[in-house]
């Protein structure tokens, strides 16, 4: 029997691509095979850091799309790279996926992709594709928690819509 094949996508930042990595170890470690998708900027750094990943080789395939953004442009820039993203990726991800599920007469298909909560867009490209999703949320839970109180912390008057305590 084969592994189920997840594909997974972290946001092109260190804090989010190193969570979804040890993620992706963890899973390999409990019999799943991973597909982890980065930027081509990312990638390289990836790739050129990546000491630890002898053990993992087999299941762990790293592969990059483009962001869109061209050579010598600051991707530090993130309102830019966001929009860019937008514009480019949805498309090489579904690309990326219909040939991984074409190749090896469809018994390596992708059977979930797990994105960084910050990729709205790649969850819905898996919508379209009837893939399961899970959004992965790579800060801690307080943090998250948080975010999804702070509107109730406005209406209560404790915080200011600017973010200023009362």
């Amino acid at each position: 029997m084969s592994r189920p094949h997840l594909l997974v996508i972290p946001y092109p930042a260190q804090g989010h691509v190193m969570p979804l990595m040890e993620l992706s170890h963890n899973l390999v470690d409990r019999g799943f095979k991973i597909t982890f998708v980065n930027t081509e900027v990312t990638h390289k750094r990836v790739v050129a850091s990546s000491s630890n990943m002898a053990d993992y080789e087999e299941f762990i395939h790293l592969v990059s799309i483009p962001d869109g953004m061209q050579a010598g442009e600051d991707h530090n820039q993130h309102g830019k790279l966001i929009d860019s993203m937008l514009k480019v990726m949805p498309g090489h991800l579904e690309n990326l996926i219909k040939k991984i599920n074409e190749s090896n007469s469809g018994h390596d298909r992708i059977t979930c992709v797990i994105a960084d909560e910050h990729l709205g867009w790649a969850l819905e490209v898996a919508e379209k594709m009837s893939i399961p999703r899970a959004a992965f949320w790579p800060a801690s839970t307080v943090l998250m928690a948080l975010a999804f109180h702070i509107p109730k912390l406005i209406v209560d008057g404790i915080i200011t819509a600017e973010g200023k305590v009362v």
